[in-house]
């Protein structure tokens, strides 16, 4: 099986768990406070891990106190930073209610920058596909995210687009969709109903498939959280709802990106769309139900 190339950041995560987000000039005590690391990419990366899918991690390392917690934790788990950049790491803070709902506030900082001269010594014969978020496609190297992705048509394309689907440049966004591998197939995208609603203006997740399905040509998956989610495959030849998993919600920090990974690691695997989403709809059930954005060994029973 070749490799999955996963594009993007590896942050710190600090998870402030409070009773009710403050109103402005309120003051709120927190009950908890803890540091994990997380990032779209690494959370994609270490679930793919764990289904043993073999994945390469291009995600920047860079200065300060973040980024040595960073440096620290891959370095830890046996993963070299794939380049380490002389510019700050930022933060991303969680604040995550009894609910378990986020709130993210986010301090973008080397973790999320992009050149292509990075893969110089990657050997691309042991690559099939590449993973991408709209996170790092709406920062300042992100023209440069949608430019290496268009160069190499051979890789399949995952595009997680992201809560900030609004933010990215429209014409980034265009060549996204547009952009066709060499089976001619555009990317599969994942995002979540809120997402897909907003992004198409559609009443329903069904009519926000068709909508976007119809710009790329290929598989689109909506996560719909405790319910599950909805997929329409190629050209929507086959779509349906696929039931989701009970969970006692502890924090919802990257149960998505949890569910990507689980679903790109099914598919490259050979399963059935609708076998690799509810295995997914699992994965991100389990991690609705842990502290932090990932599974370890000890808890990963699947």
């Amino acid at each position: 099986m070749t490799q999955t190339l996963i594009i993007g950041s590896t942050v710190v995560d600090v998870v402030l768990d409070l009773s009710v987000l403050p109103r402005r000039g309120e003051d709120v005590n927190i009950s908890a406070s803890t540091n994990h690391i997380g990032g779209c990419a690494y959370n994609v990366f270490r679930t793919m891990r764990l289904f043993k899918s073999p994945a390469l991690l291009c995600s920047p390392v860079g200065s300060g106190v973040y980024g040595t917690m960073v440096r620290e934790h891959l370095e830890a788990e046996g993963i070299r930073p794939f380049v380490n950049l002389n510019a700050e790491n930022g933060c991303c803070y969680c604040l995550v209610e009894p609910d378990g709902e986020r709130t993210f506030l986010s301090h973008h900082g080397a973790e999320y920058l992009f050149s292509a001269s990075w893969m110089k010594d990657v050997d691309f014969r042991e690559i099939g596909s590449a993973y991408i978020s709209g996170i790092e496609i709406e920062e300042v190297t992100g023209a440069d995210i949608v430019d290496f992705v268009c160069e190499h048509p051979e890789l399949e394309l995952y595009f997680a687009t992201s809560p900030r689907i609004l933010q990215i440049p429209p014409k980034r966004l265009d060549r996204l969709f547009k952009r066709r591998d060499r089976n001619g197939n555009g990317p599969i995208l994942h995002l979540n109903g809120y997402e897909a609603r907003q992004f198409t203006h559609t009443g329903t997740v069904e009519d926000a498939a068709k909508s976007l399905g119809e710009i790329t040509g290929n598989t689109v998956v909506i996560t719909l959280g405790e319910q599950g989610c909805y997929y329409l495959t190629n050209r929507g030849t086959k779509g349906g709802f696929v039931s989701g998993y009970p969970a006692r919600a502890v924090d919802t920090v990257g149960a998505g990106d949890a569910h990507c990974g689980a679903l790109i690691a099914g598919l490259k695997a050979g399963m059935d769309i609708e076998d690799a989403c509810l295995r997914a709809n699992k994965i991100g059930a389990a991690v609705v139900g842990i502290h932090g954005a990932v599974l370890d060994e000890l808890t990963f029973k699947f």
